[in-house]
């Protein structure tokens, strides 16, 4: 249900996580979802002089009175826009709490990196564990360039491979184009031409045109079913020559939101983030939503979450 479904984006300070929480509370507008401020921080210590070789914590409290500080400025720039906003303060490491809390939400947002703002370090981190190892789809926010705004989303594009993971960021993708009313377009992209990236055990007299008819069929095949159901949205499909990051994250110039799996066709099942999506977050222009492979039915339900206690 809509009011059951939470988006939560984890803040800092820096004008990156402020931009994010703007982005998180413009996708709950859309449903009438709610949106759950976190703000954590680790309590810092040092060695104490004692022989027993201790250590001693400071006292949290300016530094909780801090973090407070930056959870009352990201509400407050939510005031006004009718949606339902709560919050908490946690003590963890940041990306570990989010990743747990992210079993629950039905969406994680963040900005890229810390950079000046409360515990100077946290989103760089943030912002690339929690693709990796969230458990619901992540939405890392760039900082807003002078003259750039990243809502409404009108325009999406999201990168098709043929892969679990793949599918499942096109049914997510169809998703966000249902709620923001925007237009879709489906890329795969193959890299045959010659240069870094391209197929070079491709033999010479392989049919290019033909590998692309092919790869363009099985697009349209993983959009058919993406659709189903979803009669109100009309998917645009490209079968490209050329490197995947570096058509997605070119395309991020035009488009408003980017969507990809995870992990593509033929990773390491090791690598909980391929090397796509890494590309793609480090150089996309505009948000970027990574959906997780890893399904729902395998993620055990916590008993107790921050937005269940406000």
């Amino acid at each position: 249900m809509a009011g059951d479904s939470v988006v939560l984006v984890g803040v800092d300070g820096s004008p990156q996580s402020l931009t994010a929480v703007d982005w998180a509370v413009a996708r709950a507008s859309r449903q009438g979802w709610r949106v759950h401020v976190l703000c954590a921080y680790s309590l810092p210590s040092f060695t104490t002089a004692s022989l027993d070789g201790g250590y001693a914590a400071l006292d949290d409290s300016a530094i909780r009175s801090g973090a407070q500080a930056v959870v009352d400025e990201a509400i407050a720039r939510a005031q006004g826009t009718g949606v339902t906003v709560t919050s908490s303060l946690e003590t963890g490491d940041p990306a570990g709490v989010l990743v747990d809390l992210s079993d629950e939400a039905t969406l994680s947002v963040v900005g890229t990196r810390g950079g000046g703002g409360f515990a100077d370090r946290l989103l760089g981190t943030v912002s690339s564990a929690l693709p990796a190892h969230g458990h619901c789809p992540t939405v890392v926010v760039p900082q807003r360039t002078q003259g750039a705004d990243y809502t409404p989303v009108r325009r999406i594009v999201v990168g098709v491979d043929g892969s679990s993971s793949a599918r499942k960021a096109l049914h997510w993708a169809v998703a966000e184009a249902e709620a923001w009313g925007a237009e879709l377009t489906a890329i795969a992209a193959v890299p045959m031409a010659s240069g870094a990236g391209a197929l070079a055990w491709l033999p010479a007299a392989v049919d290019r045109e033909q590998v692309l008819a092919d790869v363009r069929s099985g697009l349209d095949r993983a959009v058919a079913e993406a659709l189903e159901g979803s009669s109100e949205v009309v998917v645009r499909r490209h079968a490209l020559d050329g490197n995947p990051a570096e058509l997605m994250a070119e395309f991020s110039t035009a488009v408003d939101l980017v969507v990809v799996g995870s992990r593509g066709r033929g990773g390491f099942s090791g690598l909980l983030l391929g090397s796509t999506s890494q590309a793609v977050l480090s150089h996309a222009s505009c948000p970027v939503m990574v959906v997780p492979s890893r399904s729902r039915d395998e993620i055990p339900s916590r008993t107790s979450t921050p937005w269940g206690r406000a």
